[in-house]
């Protein structure tokens, strides 16, 4: 399992130290969406993010636009990019063109994708498959029943990432399931020492 670390809500000045502090640390540093909606991908772009040890995910959740949004991403330095799952097959077979013409990751988000939805975007073989809770949501229940359906139905799919109210305790039920990234926003990032943090939850990846 690879760990992605989510910043978000943020200024960019601290969004630049925490890059900086969590940089070979964290497998994948996620800039999250409220930041890029903020500042955008051009002011974003001066973290100099194609400098860093880690991945560097840009989470610009694209719904339409598919090629200008992601030619615009991966020129920025971002390594990975998000497309939602419940844009049309066209707008996620372009994103899909474009990461492999600049040879870059795309996740897809599967936030309130229906089993029929999902199961129309399943092949794009290389993609990470996001399993996405909404932080909206006020019942968000256990992981295992949704992530023992979605082996069970897709089966093909390889790269599986788990997003959403991840906490320390939820990474032994991870392990026994085929799960790429596992996602952590506020559990890290909110402590008042987050590398120490990022620590205990690669330890447990053990």
């Amino acid at each position: 399992m690879r760990l992605q670390v989510a910043i978000d809500r943020v200024t960019i000045e601290e969004a630049l130290k925490l890059v900086n502090e969590f940089d070979g640390l964290a497998d994948i540093i996620e800039i999250g969406t409220s930041l890029i909606k903020d500042y955008g991908l051009l002011i974003l772009s001066k973290i100099n993010l194609n400098k860093n040890k880690s991945l560097i995910l840009g989470d610009i959740k694209t719904i339409d636009e598919g090629a200008y949004e992601f030619e615009m991403g991966y020129k920025c330095g971002f390594d990975i990019l998000t497309v939602m799952g419940n844009s049309s097959l066209e707008t996620i077979e372009k994103c899909y063109e474009v990461s492999k013409k600049y040879n870059k990751g795309i996740m897809i988000d599967l936030l309130e994708c229906s089993e029929y939805k999902i199961r129309e975007i399943s092949n794009f073989k290389d993609a990470i498959y996001c399993i996405h809770t909404s932080t909206d949501k006020k019942n968000k229940g256990s992981f295992i029943n949704e992530l023992e359906k979605f082996n069970k139905e897709f089966p093909h799919i390889k790269h599986i990432a788990v997003s959403g109210g991840v906490k320390l305790e939820s990474i032994e039920v991870f392990k026994n399931y085929n799960i790429d990234i596992v996602v952590v926003g506020s559990a890290i990032t909110s402590k008042e020492n987050p590398r120490d943090e990022i620590k205990k939850f690669k330890g447990e990846f053990i």
